[in-house]
């Protein structure tokens, strides 16, 4: 693979590039618009970096038998890194990832290509348009639905509301799991909203993040877990033990408390994730 390829996404206009990680051999990181979005280990896609996509991946672990094959559906592609590690850890999954930059898929299929073994359907388009074309057989039946959307550092705003959300439950099984990522600063009000959001769409939702994210001390990503079933009790101290450390799972009345009045989002109210300081994320292009 040649060092540092880059490419000029044709939609939105963003430069993405792919660069070797400098401490972990066969591992590399996907930069959109000057922000990390993907870190892909090629030799163990079992092996997670970020640390929201590591609480993820803990909640991956914890549905139906260890190892036992999921359906799963990714709204957000970047370099593919939950499923791989769906396929790594759970072999035989079906999954279905979905990425509105076309040429994105290709690039990172080029650069960093997964396993061919792997039943992974990328369908190209607008998460919440393509939502919408899934197969009948798909509703219903799908045991985790990831939606980790970004344009470049933002989460767009269609991709917040509850009108959204309700859409998106149509995939999930009775006992499946949402698993959306959120970024947000000091104050909270866009995680606040997006946690009544998901709790008003769906019934049972729990929060993860590092304990200073969660206080709204400082700015990074929140985890919400949903689900149209009760969320297994014992999966807090697991999710807990699993770090990174320090963290912080909330539920139950802690999370209503969390939610406080914020309100429900809704396709007239909807705005963008808020943009993070350019010293948090964000790296120069070929610098590393």
């Amino acid at each position: 693979m040649a060092e540092h390829p880059t490419l000029t996404l044709k939609l939105s206009g963003h430069l993405a590039e792919i660069a070797p990680d400098k401490w972990i051999d066969g591992a590399y990181t996907l930069t959109v618009d000057g922000t990390p979005q993907s870190h892909v280990n090629i030799d163990d896609p079992s092996q997670l970096f970020f640390e929201y996509v590591q609480r993820m991946g803990h909640v991956i672990d914890q549905l139906t038998e260890t190892g036992a094959p999921i359906t799963a559906v990714h709204l957000g592609g970047g370099a593919l890194t939950l499923p791989r590690y769906v396929e790594a850890t759970r072999p035989g999954s079906r999954q279905q990832v979905v990425e509105l930059e076309s040429d994105l898929v290709d690039f990172v299929r080029k650069e960093l290509p997964w396993s061919k073994q792997a039943s992974i359907r990328v369908r190209h388009g607008d998460a919440r348009e393509v939502l919408a074309k899934f197969p009948p057989g798909l509703r219903g039946a799908v045991d985790l639905l990831v939606v980790d959307i970004f344009s470049g550092a933002r989460t767009p705003a269609h991709v917040t509301s509850l009108e959204f959300y309700t859409e998106a439950m149509t995939l999930l099984a009775p006992d499946g799991v949402i698993v959306v990522n959120v970024a947000d600063g000091p104050g909270l009000a866009f995680a606040r909203s997006q946690a009544a959001t998901l709790k008003h769409t769906v019934g049972h939702v729990a929060a993860l993040a590092e304990t200073q994210i969660l206080k709204g001390r400082r700015f990074g990503n929140i985890v919400l877990v949903g689900s149209p079933s009760a969320l297994p009790l014992q999966w807090m101290p697991r999710l807990l033990a699993g770090g990174p450390h320090p963290s912080k799972v909330i539920a139950g009345i802690e999370l209503l408390d969390f939610i406080g009045s914020s309100p429900v989002v809704t396709d007239a109210t909807a705005v963008k994730s808020p943009p993070p300081a350019k010293n948090i994320f964000q790296v120069k292009p070929g610098h590393r």
